[in-house]
């Protein structure tokens, strides 16, 4: 999955298309991502220790990776993700960048 926690991303497809947050958990099994302020749902609570009163809450649904796309920093605009790899000069080791395809930018 290239779509990472913290991650700026904007929904392109459902019912909440065109609103954009902040990535709040990953599910990479079910390959859903949770967004803050997205696709809210309610669900009816007994009242328990926590939520005494019990009552409707209103929390963030999951929504499938494909049906988000990674806003670029810089450009704050859409973009698809690439990899690159790269070696590092000092200890030889191979990396994996995400880059944007847009500009070539890394993420």
């Amino acid at each position: 999955m290239k779509i990472r926690k913290n991650d700026n991303v904007m929904v392109i497809a459902g019912n909440s298309r065109g609103k954009s947050g902040k990535v709040l958990k990953v599910y990479p099994e079910k390959e859903r991502v949770i967004i803050e302020g997205v696709n809210i749902m309610k669900r009816h609570s007994r009242p328990s220790q926590k939520n005494p009163q019990g009552g409707i809450v209103q929390r963030e649904a999951p929504i499938h990776v494909s049906n988000v796309m990674l806003i670029d920093a810089k450009t704050n605009e859409v973009t698809r993700i690439g990899t690159k790899i790269v070696t590092d000069p000092a200890t030889g080791r191979k990396k994996r960048l995400r880059v944007s395809k847009a500009t070539g930018e890394t993420m």
